[in-house]
């Protein structure tokens, strides 16, 4: 086999593949600027459905309601799960706790989700907002815990002994060594859950209240009916809000390899 058609068979499974992943994604976002009311045939291009978007009283609410939820959960999976990655990386080392640490993130969607709801039945919690917040951050903690700990595996932990020895506070040391030296991490789990809790629909299916419903859970509602360039236009603006965050975490995880010395002459 030449070399030119050694490349191309092994190229084109790679590039057959992408297409199939990303074909749709790039149909519907071309659709989102349909001109027409048909969501399968393109009229000419046209801002309309974002328009009609912005002014959906229904989506707008569940946008709200996504929002508040995915900010808090953020803020709470990222003190939990960093919390969690500090005390299984440099306090008690077990693989039965890493494994519990990460349960949530790899349990099915609907086997969370039910559980949670008959924990929230048996404690006797209202649903709502506060409910959605609180089933969203056991997942997203996990995921944290997962990005800060790989994080933490980086790092050098000999610098923070050398800060207790010079007379320094367990506090004062994870302030200004621990910390800073975990913030990427920390950040990029932060986004990493803002936007696993902006696009979970199953466990806020069950956790929410038919009152205060987020977003995914609104186009559901309206999906049922028959997809509109509408749907369209919302699934286009989550998508750039997913992948700019995924790619800002990907950044920020990213570790440098230390160069090696060069030897002297």
């Amino acid at each position: 086999m030449t070399p030119t058609r050694n490349r191309l068979s092994t190229r084109l499974p790679f590039w057959l593949t992408y297409v199939f992943l990303y074909a749709p994604v790039v149909v519907l976002v071309a659709m989102s600027f349909n001109a027409g009311g048909s969501p399968y045939a393109f009229e000419g291009f046209s801002l309309r459905w974002y328009g009609e978007l912005a002014g959906d009283e229904e989506i707008l609410h569940g946008l709200v309601n996504t929002l508040i939820v995915a900010a808090g959960s953020a803020a709470l999976s990222t003190v939990l799960g960093t919390l969690l990655a500090i005390g299984a990386g440099r306090g008690t080392r077990s693989r039965l706790l890493d494994v519990v640490t990460l349960l949530p993130a790899v349990v099915p969607d609907l086997l969370l989700a039910i559980g949670l709801l008959v924990f929230y039945a048996a404690v006797r919690l209202t649903l709502g907002l506060h409910s959605v917040l609180l089933a969203h951050t056991v997942f997203g903690a996990a995921f944290v815990a997962a990005l800060v700990r790989t994080r933490l595996a980086h790092t050098d932990p000999s610098l923070e002994e050398a800060s207790r020895d010079l007379g320094a506070t367990p506090l004062a040391t994870f302030v200004r060594i621990t910390l800073p030296s975990l913030a990427p991490g920390i950040a990029a789990g932060a986004l990493l859950a803002f936007t696993l809790s902006v696009d979970e629909f199953v466990i806020a299916y069950f956790t929410a209240a038919p009152t205060e419903p987020t977003l995914p859970v609104v186009v559901y509602s309206m999906v049922r009916f028959g997809v509109t360039p509408e749907i369209n236009a919302l699934a286009t603006l989550l998508l750039g809000v997913s992948f700019t965050a995924v790619v800002a975490a990907q950044r920020l995880t990213r570790t440098t390899t230390p160069r090696a010395p060069e030897a002297n002459g």
